[in-house]
């Protein structure tokens, strides 16, 4: 089994090997309040669906804003990433769909 490692980026921060930066202490990723910081969402309203603490929202909002153009530039490579994988999963499953013979379906009692 694969160890997953923790490395401290910044307080409140951490970048782990399997999912990239995270809010210390959870699964969420930075890539995913970015998502919705993007979207529009308040900050507030985001750490309340999130159930982060005050604290915690600081902290990645710090980091978030002190390495800008480095965030930007994983948070791109990282959504292309998610989008190619998804591209990827699609024509895959059409693929696999297609393969499936269609069930015969005798409605009718005999």
């Amino acid at each position: 089994m694969n160890e997953i490692l923790e490395t401290v980026v910044a307080p409140g921060v951490v970048r782990r090997s399997d999912r990239g930066l995270c809010v210390a202490g959870r699964r969420i990723t930075l890539y995913l309040i970015e998502d919705h910081l993007r979207a529009g969402w308040p900050p507030h309203i985001l750490r309340h669906w999130l159930r982060l603490s005050e604290r915690e929202m600081a902290e990645v909002l710090d980091y978030i804003n002190a390495n800008r153009s480095d965030f930007d530039r994983e948070y791109e490579r990282v959504a292309n990433q998610a989008a190619e994988r998804e591209e990827y999963w699609r024509k895959h499953e059409q693929l696999r769909r297609k393969d499936l013979k269609p069930i015969r379906r005798n409605l009718t009692p005999e």
